[in-house]
């Protein structure tokens, strides 16, 4: 373990083994910070915050801020974090707003410099967030999702896995899985190909993908209609990854429609 001696640690805080807390940096007595992680200087980890393993911590990052939700009406609330996930300069990512809730974050993402998670926020994992981008409360974001940098994302939006929001774009609905949406506001584009193609999506799987894209933003169908169509594809077999990811996301309840 390596502290530096300007380093703040609170009485109670639970450090790893092989732990670096770098000059100036503050953990704070209710943070739990699993083995290898490196908190570099100037970066503070406060609230009833838990960090799994290998997870770095650049430069006046801050990691479990009080919420912003004026809602919040004291208790205990939480921020999961799991492991080597990368927290680049100046990001913030607040804990949940209700006593007992958790903003949740997973494994493997590259959050860059000057990004907000906001409270009650969940992500899954190998999420890319670009810098300068904005989350609000509740915000979902999947798996291998990919966010352009300098947008905003609205409170109560999900972002479907393999999907991306291009950069400077404003999302005020859900996002499905496998699509690409950019604009201010987002509008869908086109399907994800290059982010499929470089998750070993095979070139079936990419058809098919692509059909979908095509039967819900290029036909005359209406949503409903094109879901169900998107249910009968010949070649989309219903025990697939890309049929459990899409029908998943599409059945669950949305705040905010879809684009």
């Amino acid at each position: 373990m390596m502290i530096h001696p300007t380093a703040v640690i609170e009485p109670g805080a639970q450090l790893g083994e092989n732990v670096t807390v770098g000059a100036f940096a503050y953990i704070g007595a209710h943070v739990v910070l699993g083995d290898h992680c490196v908190v570099q200087h100037h970066a503070t980890i406060d609230g009833y915050t838990t960090l799994g393993t290998h997870n770095t911590i650049f430069p006046y990052a801050f990691l479990g801020a009080k919420t912003h939700d004026l809602k919040y009406a004291g208790g205990t609330c939480y921020l999961k974090i799991g492991n080597e996930n990368v927290f680049r300069e100046y990001v913030s990512v607040h804990t949940a707003t209700s006593d007992g809730d958790a903003t949740v974050i997973g494994n493997k993402n590259y959050i860059l410099a000057f990004t907000h998670i906001g409270h009650d926020c969940h992500l899954g994992n190998d999420i890319i967030m670009s810098a300068q981008i904005a989350t609000g409360g509740h915000v979902h974001i999947g798996d291998c999702a990919n966010i352009g940098g300098n947008s905003s994302i609205h409170q109560f939006c999900h972002i479907g896995a393999y999907a991306m929001l291009g950069g400077h774009s404003f999302l005020k609905k859900d996002i499905p899985p496998f699509m690409i949406a950019s604009g201010v506001p987002a509008v869908a584009k086109s399907y994800n190909r290059i982010g499929i193609l470089r998750k070993g999506f095979s070139e079936e799987e990419r058809v098919i993908i692509k059909q979908m894209y095509k039967l819900m933003y290029e036909s005359d169908l209406n949503r409903s209609q094109a879901i169900e169509r998107i249910r009968q594809l010949p070649d989309l077999k219903h025990d697939s990854r890309i049929y459990k990811t899409f029908f998943d996301f599409i059945q669950q309840p949305s705040n905010r429609g879809l684009v």
